[in-house]
């Protein structure tokens, strides 16, 4: 008897990714090279856009989607034609930062009213250990009338897509798979090393994969954590961090991570969801909290260090303004999810600051759609401070007479959170975390 995989090799199966965001185009587009693909997304417009070869995120290029045998579409009725499906949709937090499991359970959803008998789900959404069988299994099983295990098999390979970056991309990132059983695992890594060159890791179980996933994140969230709190440290001791960690960074083995804001749909959320979990399971994650406690706490720390330096210039923050250079969740991305330099702005206006926001990247109508501001379409030349939020490249080569030319006075302030003019800045007062 022929496998899923082998099916889906000789085109008599189809694989079905739901979800055509940052995460699931590109897989979408790589397993299209290779096999039959239905790309599902329930946003028409979205839809339409990808099949005129045009990715709504802005991560890919019109020339990605050639040689592809991928259908896009919106239509539940067209899912019904795959075997294999995987499930790539957000998973967010809510306002009080526990997990919503939302999009992820109206995925579950959709794929299950369209489930047939041998069908294989896949899920690469980030999630806590134990969400998938506990938590979408059970709405496959209700949706299709099924039976996990007996009826159709479930697997997990967590996404390891990187916005912005062209280098460690799908297929030059180790994939991490796991399936239900023995059988489902195999399979499963095998169809994701089609499309993935640098080889699968094939996890113990499902519960593994996901925790694996889990701990990738909150692990560089702690760390930065770490260094945003020695950064207020050094700052009160009148001391750059950026020397500093230049200085640690000489021995082979420290680790080098750099002070920032935290945002954006990965490092900023999924540490909640681990510490949602140990909570259910009756443990206190006490450093985590503490390191999402600092993260989160930075942009409000940046907005109030600014205005301490405007008021030290004898400046009536009432009376000032303020650039802010950069809306997105990090550098040469237009993803403006989970922005943490909003908390910026927010704590320069609660000073009742007049802020300018500009960035090449962000589209101004979905700005003010998610946080309520626009875009500014150019900047004038009577600011009081500039902070410079996201080292987008088009920050990166600015002279300090460019900056200067937009300050009000001789008493402008230069904010660099990623210390991208460290040591060019001789002339204005300059900070950086």
């Amino acid at each position: 008897m022929e496998s899923i995989y082998d099916k889906l090799v000789k085109k008599e199966a189809t694989l079905a990714v739901i979800g055509l965001g940052y995460v699931g185009l590109p897989i979408a587009l790589e397993f299209a090279r290779k096999i039959k693909v239905i790309g599902f997304d329930i946003n028409a417009k979205r839809v339409e856009m990808m099949q005129n070869n045009i990715d709504p995120s802005n991560e890919l290029e019109a020339a990605d989607f050639d040689g592809c045998d991928i259908k896009f579409t919106h239509k539940l009725e067209d899912l019904k034609a795959a075997t294999f499906y995987i499930v790539a949709v957000p998973t967010p937090i809510d306002d009080s930062k526990l997990p919503d499991l939302t999009p992820l359970l109206g995925a579950s959803s959709t794929v299950g009213q369209v489930l047939k008998k041998g069908d294989y789900v896949v899920y690469e959404s980030t999630v806590y250990p134990g969400c998938t069988e506990e938590d979408c299994i059970p709405v496959l099983e209700a949706e299709s009338g099924l039976k996990f295990m007996e009826d159709f098999k479930v697997g997990y390979s967590p996404e390891r897509i990187n916005p912005g970056d062209k280098v460690n991309t799908l297929s030059s990132i180790v994939k991490v798979s796991s399936g239900c059983d023995p059988e489902s695992a195999e399979h499963i890594a095998k169809t994701y090393e089609l499309v993935v060159e640098a080889g699968v890791h094939r996890a113990a179980s499902i519960k593994v994969a996901e925790a694996a996933k889990i701990i990738e994140n909150t692990q560089r969230d702690v760390n930065i954590a770490l260094i945003n709190e020695l950064s207020i440290i050094f700052n009160k001791l009148n001391i750059n961090t950026y020397d500093v960690l230049e200085a640690a960074g000489t021995k082979w083995n420290f680790l080098n991570f750099r002070p920032g804001l935290v945002g954006g749909h990965c490092i900023g959320v999924d540490p909640y969801y681990l510490t949602h979990k140990a909570k259910q399971v009756g443990y206190h994650a006490k450093i985590i909290n503490s390191g999402r406690y600092v993260n989160d706490s930075m942009g409000f720390y940046v907005g109030k260090q600014t205005v301490k330096k405007m008021i030290g210039h004898g400046k009536n923050p009432m009376e000032s303004k303020v650039l802010v250079m950069g809306a997105t969740f990090k550098e040469d991305v237009s993803d403006i999810r989970n922005s943490k330099v909003v908390d910026v702005i927010r704590e320069l206006e609660s000073f009742a600051c007049k802020v300018d926001v500009i960035d090449p990247h962000a589209d101004s109508i979905e700005v003010f759609e998610e946080y309520g501001f626009e875009i500014t379409p150019k900047s004038t030349d009577d600011y009081d401070a500039i902070i410079i939020a996201v080292n987008h490249e088009e920050y990166t080569n600015l002279s300090e007479s460019d900056l200067r030319g937009m300050m009000r006075d001789d008493k402008g302030i230069i904010v660099d959170l990623k210390g991208i003019y460290k040591g060019k800045i001789k002339e204005m007062d300059y900070w950086s975390l």
